[in-house]
């Protein structure tokens, strides 16, 4: 079966406000299944545009990881990123 995947990419327009939301979201989705396998970190845009931060969150499965991003404790908590940050949030299937 393959694996799920939460993808971010944010822009945090309020940093202070945006860290409840790591405290927060953290246990949150760990809990859920997930793994973080990227979390901020440098990047460089080879190509196009994209936000200034990147998280890729790995998941038992597609259904796993669309359970997690759907869970209502984590939607309260995604409220403060909605308010702080600019964000694109994506839920994709991985490959077997």
């Amino acid at each position: 079966m393959p694996k799920g995947y939460i993808i971010a990419h944010v822009t945090v327009r309020n940093p202070e406000a945006y860290k409840e939301y790591i405290v927060r979201d953290t246990p949150i989705l760990k809990n859920l299944g997930g793994v973080f396998v990227i979390r901020g970190g440098q990047s460089q845009v080879m190509e196009g545009t994209a936000h200034d931060r990147h998280v890729v969150m790995e998941f038992p499965s597609y259904e796993a990881a669309l359970a997690a991003y759907n869970d209502p404790e984590y939607q309260e908590v995604a409220e403060i990123r909605r308010q702080n940050a600019d964000s694109t949030i994506i839920v994709v299937e991985g490959v077997e």
